[in-house]
């Protein structure tokens, strides 16, 4: 098929943000046309202004609509975007020169109507975000395939950098009005609907999160407490390594309990993983700093994320109410 790309890009009170998307983009090594849809989530911050800078060098359609969430702007700009086949990035992400080629270049050797890229740090990051990055994308924590290499059996993709063909969206329908969990839940949709996906390796994006560690561990509490839901949405998808951040959690504390009883074994055990962890993140980014912010970094992901996946639960299998019902918080009404 000719491919068309409609770049969808939801913005919330980030104009700052969208400025350094739209100038990474400005630097594509792609000569073929695509266009940039801009969906203003209600801010009050808003990015008219910024976007205007960049009109005569790139084409640009800009949005703005009432808050409704993430998910609701993603898909009203893909129901207003011209490409039969839609980009899907967050606002904090800077996009190394060759990305749209390599999406391209993917798409025309297999192609597939949903892919993921992965998430890289730059190196004008913080420390911060560094470490934070590292624990989302590696291996040795709850990251794992989302910095992979390769694709092992169905990828899920996230929505900071993820496509879908209009065809798939026109027949499954866009994302739902759960946040986080939005990009889960379709997805499991997608493959419900007979599509399938693939990570894209070499279409990786800076994912720059503007975040400190109050706010990485409201996000990973969230996604623990989003992944019941979408088990008991989603029969078959239940995998046993979610319990692994709640199971981490509890043996850590009770081999912090057993050495003080005097059995050292299980704390040495734990001692030899935040060694592995810390000269891991070390290799990889050639930072002191870094790799002891990452052992951080894992513990926060590991508490917020295993508490809020044991809360949602015990809430969801021990209450006859709907989930919305119980968790409010993880859903945006749609008027």
């Amino acid at each position: 098929m000719n491919l068309y790309f409609s770049i969808i890009v939801p913005v919330y009170n980030r104009p700052e943000e969208i400025r350094e998307l739209l100038e990474s983009l400005g630097k594509q090594n792609f000569d073929e046309d695509y266009e940039i849809v801009i969906v203003e989530d209600g801010s009050l911050e808003r990015s008219e202004r910024i976007v205007k800078n960049f009109q005569e060098s790139l084409s640009i359609s800009y949005y703005f609509k009432e808050n409704s969430g993430p998910g609701d702007s993603r898909n009203y700009g893909m129901e207003n975007a011209k490409g039969n086949y839609f980009i899907i990035l967050d606002s904090d992400c800077i996009l190394p020169k060759q990305y749209l080629s390599e999406v391209k270049k993917e798409l025309e050797t297999n192609f597939v109507h949903c892919f993921g890229g992965p998430d890289a740090a730059d190196p004008s990051f913080t420390p911060v975000q560094k470490a934070i990055n590292y624990v989302m994308t590696s291996f040795f924590t709850t990251g794992g395939i989302r910095g992979g290499s390769t694709a092992v059996g169905k990828f899920q993709p996230r929505s900071f950098n993820m496509g879908i063909s209009k065809e798939t969206f026109e027949n499954v329908g866009g994302f739902g009005r759960i946040h986080p969990g939005e990009d889960p839940d379709l997805t499991f949709r997608i493959w419900k609907g007979g599509y399938a996906s693939r990570l894209f390796p070499k279409a990786y994006v800076y994912h720059k999160r503007r975040i400190d560690w109050n706010k990485f561990y409201i996000q990973v509490n969230k996604f623990g407490m989003v992944r019941p839901i979408l088990n008991q949405w989603h029969k078959g998808t239940a995998k046993i390594t979610y319990w692994f951040p709640t199971l981490f959690m509890v043996g850590l504390l009770s081999s912090v309990v057993l050495a003080i009883m005097g059995t050292l074994l299980p704390i040495i055990i734990f001692g030899f993983y935040f060694l592995l962890l810390f000269f891991d993140a070390l290799v990889k980014n050639k930072s002191l700093k870094v790799a002891f912010l990452a052992i951080f970094a894992a513990l926060t992901q590991f508490t917020g994320y295993g508490i809020g996946f044991l809360k949602s639960t015990i809430l969801l299998n021990f209450s006859k109410r709907e989930p919305e019902a119980l968790l409010p918080k993880l859903f945006f009404k749609v008027k």
